[in-house]
């Protein structure tokens, strides 16, 4: 059996750490994986996280299974930070997943099962884990445009005239803040062009938002993602808690399916129900139960809300830094778009050639699409990004 497998494609974030890993060179910079680090190049746990674990510690009193659907308080804390007071509690089933990366494949096996020939659009580019997992499923996958090179930002007009390209059933995949390599977003005018498609094509909204938190606020970064699903009849969100409650091995995400006929909730729920228990039964609870251990207790929650603020504001800073060193060294405003970008990406819109010159003549290491973690910088870093950007010819 074993011998009749085919080699795999290597995922070149993986490979790519293990070059920097290999790296000699004492100067060596890892702006590759998806990771938030502090300026001491470490992926802190939160101080609500330690806490909210004490407690757990002090009070679980058993391991047993909690549900296929995890604790109810996780759901719950989660539909509330995602989608406020938008949508009526009523109107959404929500199941827990191992990460963001299980709700993306749980919300890809339901479009399956309701409709085998659903087309889901996706942005060129997205986060590679998205195509790779539809291709895996055999679900047709269609592109539409998003990043112009050009200006680094959003081409809407490019998007929306391919987006009119939808059908009836139809899947559209949206990141709902801090866009994943780009770090480039929609405005707010344009969200709600993109949802007058939508609505008008009978196309449904997926919306993936791993980063809350990270962009322009909590309630800012979660501002698209409730107008869509206030705005449209039926949408799917996928949430991680990996990024902003920094649990990244704690595997923490949700997967909420939304209609606006509250009596299909109960069907939902058994759906969902249904694929847990088919691809890992119950989902994972420590991670969550951090989580809802945070979210509801007021000063925990104040606590985590003020250490990821200032992550976010971390971040900012070392994005307008810098723009302004390489303004002062190019001579013109011609990064500007790194200040404009949120999240902890940013695609710089160069050559593969210019990525491997990074690589190989300054130790800097990124995706050789030119998607930059700019969490992976801190104040003395940035200086020496900045001038390899300018050698290189970018």
């Amino acid at each position: 059996m074993f011998s009749s497998l085919k080699e795999q494609p290597a995922d070149k974030i993986l490979q790519l750490m293990q070059l920097f890993k290999d790296d000699p060179r004492p100067t060596k910079i890892d702006l590759g994986v998806g990771v938030y680090k502090n300026a001491q190049g470490v992926t802190p746990v939160m101080r609500a996280v330690k806490a909210a674990e004490q407690k757990i510690w002090q009070d679980q009193d058993s391991k047993s299974y909690v549900a296929l659907a995890g604790d109810p308080a996780y759901a719950d804390a989660m539909i509330s930070l995602v989608l406020g007071d938008a949508v009526a509690a009523a109107n959404v089933a929500a199941v827990a997943t191992p990460g963001g990366t299980g709700a993306v494949r749980q919300a890809f096996e339901l479009v399956r099962m309701v409709n085998a020939n659903a087309r889901v659009f996706v942005s060129n580019p997205t986060w590679p884990n998205h195509v790779s997992i539809l291709k895996y499923l055999n679900m047709p996958v269609v592109e539409y445009r998003y990043f112009d090179a050009e200006t680094r930002g959003v081409d809407a007009n490019a998007m929306l005239a391919d987006l009119e390209q939808a059908q009836a059933g139809d899947v559209v995949l949206l990141h709902g803040c801090c866009h994943n390599p780009t770090g480039a977003n929609l405005n707010a005018a344009e969200w709600q062009a993109v949802v007058e498609v939508l609505n008008r094509k009978g196309a449904i909204p997926m919306i993936d938002i791993a980063y809350q938190g990270f962009g322009d606020g909590l309630e800012e970064d979660a501002a698209a993602t409730r107008m869509v699903a206030a705005s449209v009849p039926e949408c799917l969100i996928a949430a991680s808690c990996s990024k902003n409650f920094g649990v990244y091995r704690e595997r923490t995400g949700i997967l909420m399916a939304i209609s606006n006929d509250a009596s299909l909730k109960g069907l939902m729920q058994g759906n969902l129900n249904f694929l847990n228990r088919q691809n890992y039964s119950f989902p994972p609870d420590h991670g969550a139960r951090i989580v809802s251990t945070i979210l509801h207790t007021p000063e925990l929650r104040a606590d985590w809300a003020a250490e990821l603020e200032e992550v976010r504001l971390s971040m900012l800073g070392l994005r307008t830094q810098l723009a302004n060193e390489l303004q002062k060294l190019a001579g013109s405003d011609r990064f500007a778009f790194i200040a404009q970008h949120r999240g902890m990406f940013s695609r710089l819109g160069a050559s593969p050639e210019h990525v491997e010159r990074l690589r190989a003549e300054h130790a800097i290491y990124m995706v050789g699409d030119s998607r930059l973690n700019i969490a992976g910088l801190n104040a003395q870093s940035v200086p020496i990004l900045a001038k390899a950007i300018i050698d290189v010819g970018i």
